[in-house]
């Protein structure tokens, strides 16, 4: 009992790292966003941000939404800093692949969809 129970707290604590220094490959940076600069794009983000991100996000993207309270790790606030400096390939990445509690995203939003997201999430910065 005791050896299951060391082996699940250190299962959980690497999970919990490894999901707080969530990284994409290198290549992700080279991905472009063929809708950058569109405005069109950044209204329909938004909706999609309210119906599906909100929950865990926040309205604001602070990572403060009502289910997030009960994640670990915290999700993204989109605001700081150290999401705002990564690349649009890089977020287009994360949506597309998800790294629990993160969903993936590929299979229920469309590629335009995940970039539309993008572009709101560029509204976030400070």
């Amino acid at each position: 009992m005791k050896t299951t129970l060391t082996l699940l707290l250190l299962i959980s604590a690497t999970f919990a790292v490894n999901a707080q220094t969530w990284v994409a490959p290198k290549s992700a940076d080279a991905i472009e966003n063929p809708l950058k600069g569109n405005t069109d794009a950044i209204k329909k983000g938004k909706k999609l941000f309210t119906s599906m991100c909100v929950i865990c996000h926040g309205a604001k993207g602070k990572g403060d939404g009502i289910a997030g309270a009960a994640l670990n790790p915290k999700p993204a606030n989109f605001t700081s800093k150290t999401v705002q400096a990564q690349s649009d390939g890089v977020l287009f990445w994360k949506l597309t692949n998800g790294n629990a509690p993160m969903a993936s995203y590929k299979e229920l939003l469309t590629e335009e969809q995940r970039w539309q997201l993008v572009n709101y999430l560029r509204t976030f910065k400070k």
